[in-house]
């Protein structure tokens, strides 16, 4: 499966983002997505995941950082998962990842950048 994300850009703190990632092939639903952050300096890390089925039957998952502030969400039918981002701070500065996971995460997307003003 091939990934794009999109829908970074520069925010001030406080405001809101939604990112786009959007998945080729067929065998979307069959993966688990979540995604991914990047800040200058320091090392990847999980920011939320999402079960492979979309709607109301979805299980979400989020970093502690986050959680309460963003959501998950995907559309099978449009092959693609968004991360709503409210509430942004300047710690949330970073390049955002999305990835499908079969057993693991083994398929990226090439990262979109957020940047928030203070």
């Amino acid at each position: 499966v091939q990934l794009q994300a999109s829908g970074g850009g520069l925010v001030q703190a406080g405001g809101s983002l939604r990112l786009s990632c959007a998945a080729s092939g067929r065998t979307f639903s069959t993966y688990i997505m979540g995604w991914f952050r990047q800040a200058p300096g320091k090392e990847r890390e999980f920011v939320a995941g999402i079960s492979r089925s979309g709607g109301v039957t979805s299980s979400t998952y989020y970093a502690d950082s986050v959680k309460g502030r963003w959501t998950i969400s995907r559309d099978n039918a449009k092959n693609t998962v968004y991360l709503q981002m409210n509430s942004l701070k300047p710690e949330d500065t970073a390049v955002y990842y999305c990835a499908a996971a079969g057993a693991a995460y083994d398929y990226w997307g090439q990262g979109t950048l957020v940047t928030v003003s203070s």
